[in-house]
């Protein structure tokens, strides 16, 4: 058998110093930096040398036991994501613990940045969250709204690490931070953990030209590291494509880091693509392994969802339908979470009620 192939050619993206210097003072044009030039001078001199040097991640540990190379050097950062992450796995695995729900606001419009009003998607995740509280859970609000209108939070691109091999994606991702390119501040570091403590995860998300907004649809894609993600980056001793592609060409196991829980979605647009929107999470909840609620027993997934929406805050008051819809789709992911947890769920999606019977 051949060895690994790792393909390259792609044009260079290495800056001059010149144009690597407009770019970072392109951060300062505020008049009120002028007094502080030559301190400015002194910033931009140690960011280009930061740069020049490819200093990625410049804190760094010694992986220690449990690592296939314990002498390896692993970046601060993802060490301690990595323990965010072991605390939230046993407080999901502790039975003793109140079983927690996710609840995702997959809208990017806030009244805190240039649409100056509340999305109808928050309003929708407000009446998901009172059944939950009502009923006994702990529930982790995402507001991927914040994206757009608070200082310093970011999800970063995935790369796709895993269309090279599946062992060069890493769980959680270490592809960010990366300080010599002013890659800072990734939010995916806080929801990994979220994602691992959950026992029920519900996304509430409008239609954005037939798909979800762009925020939601970046975790989605860093999210990629949960389904078969490598623990261990020292076994490809950091982003080593040949090691990589040597480890999954021997057989990769896929580990499943978010397998067993269940989820839930609600999608509205406001004329056409919520029944596609609502089709794509679905099967890609499913096929990162976490178990379809089923509306009301199915198999097929929980869906609330409504095609040619109200487009008016005014018309969610009167929709009472489509908030009924909301309120059965938080019953149903909650009756399936203390089924689960119970014991008394003995296959996915199986013995649920419906929570508003006819």
């Amino acid at each position: 058998m051949t060895g690994p192939d790792v393909r390259k050619g792609m044009p260079p993206v290495r800056l001059w110093r010149e144009e690597f210097e407009r770019r970072y003072r392109s951060q300062f044009v505020d008049p009120a930096f002028a007094p502080l030039r030559r301190e400015l001078d002194a910033i931009v001199a140690a960011a280009w040398d930061a740069y020049s040097h490819s200093r990625k991640a410049p804190l760094t540990r010694k992986a220690g036991a449990g690592f296939a190379d314990p002498d390896y050097d692993i970046a601060a950062d993802w060490l301690e994501a990595r323990a965010a992450i072991a605390e939230a796995q046993r407080q999901h695995d502790d039975a003793d613990q109140i079983p927690r729900i996710l609840l995702i606001n997959g809208a990017a419009r806030s009244e805190h940045t240039c649409p100056g009003e509340m999305s109808k998607t928050w309003r929708l995740v407000e009446i998901a969250q009172a059944v939950f509280i009502e009923n006994g859970f702990a529930v982790d609000i995402l507001d991927l709204s914040r994206l757009a209108s608070e200082f310093g939070k970011n999800i970063y691109p995935c790369k796709t690490c895993v269309s090279t091999a599946m062992p060069l994606c890493r769980w959680p991702c270490s592809c960010y931070p990366n300080y010599s390119l002013g890659q800072t501040n990734d939010w995916m570091n806080e929801i990994y953990p979220l994602w691992v403590a959950a026992h029920g995860v519900m996304i509430v998300t409008p239609v954005n030209w037939y798909h979800v907004p762009g925020g939601l649809k970046a975790m989605m894609d860093r999210l990629v590291c949960a389904d078969g993600g490598n623990p261990d980056p020292t076994s490809t001793h950091g982003k080593k494509a040949d090691e990589a592609k040597a480890i999954e060409l021997k057989g990769w196991s896929y580990p499943r880091h978010l397998a067993g829980r269940h989820f839930s979605v609600v999608v509205h647009g406001d004329s056409v693509g919520a029944e596609g929107t609502r089709r794509a999470l679905s099967d890609w909840l499913t096929d990162m392994h976490l178990i379809s609620v089923g509306r009301f027993g199915e198999l097929d997934g929980y869906v609330g969802y409504m095609e040619q929406y109200a487009t008016s805050h005014q018309e969610l008051d009167s929709d009472q339908e489509f908030q009924a819809e909301v309120r059965n789709a938080a019953r149903a992911l909650g009756n399936a979470v203390r089924l689960a947890r119970s014991g008394r769920l003995k296959e996915p999606g199986a013995g649920l009620e419906d929570p508003n019977p006819k």
